[in-house]
């Protein structure tokens, strides 16, 4: 489906036909270089249960790579620190980085597909912005995208999504975000 030349994601669309037009206003910039965008969206998994089996790091990874359309990279620990049991070089998590169509056909399922999904939700902080335009948000179960076959899943696993924008402040990101509808709390 994404390698589609003719395919451009929703998402996508509704930024070029109708966010970009109001985020111009919105903001006055004089210049459509100037409104921020979407850069990428970084999906994080700590395992921390790899310090006793290094298979559910394979596992995660698997999965991840599952819920981003993308192979996921295995992360390993720089140092070795005693009280927790890891040694340096410790398989510990995974990554992936998503860009482009990728990264808004996620963005379309995590805000009308997952988050909904989420037991008790009643909306993301407002208040998880960086200084410099970037969003970060975590999720306790990662069986809440539909890609994830709920049987097969022997642990359930937290995640981190980071999302980045070219965004100079906080309220041109966030603006940004609550055009793409991300349902924030008040």
């Amino acid at each position: 489906m994404l390698d589609d030349a003719k395919y451009t994601p929703r998402l996508r669309a509704v930024f070029q036909e109708t966010i970009k037009a109001a985020l111009k206003e919105e903001f006055s910039y004089k210049n459509d270089m100037q409104i921020p965008r979407l850069d990428k969206i970084v999906l994080n998994m700590g395992v921390g249960e790899a310090v006793k089996d290094t298979k559910k790091v394979k596992q995660a990874a698997d999965e991840l790579s599952l819920i981003a359309g993308q192979k996921a990279v295995i992360t390993y620990a720089k140092k070795s620190i005693a009280g927790f049991r890891v040694r340096e070089e410790m398989p510990l998590g995974c990554k992936v980085t998503l860009r482009g169509d990728r990264m808004y056909e996620f963005l379309d399922r995590l805000i009308n597909i997952a988050l909904p999904r989420v037991r008790d939700f009643r909306g993301v902080k407002s208040s998880s912005f960086d200084g410099r335009g970037n969003y970060a948000m975590g999720l306790k179960e990662h069986i809440v995208f539909p890609e994830i076959n709920f049987d097969k899943v022997d642990e359930v696993l937290g995640m981190d999504i980071i999302i980045c924008t070219n965004a100079k402040t906080d309220a041109e990101a966030k603006s940004l975000l609550k055009h793409f509808n991300m349902p924030f709390t008040s």
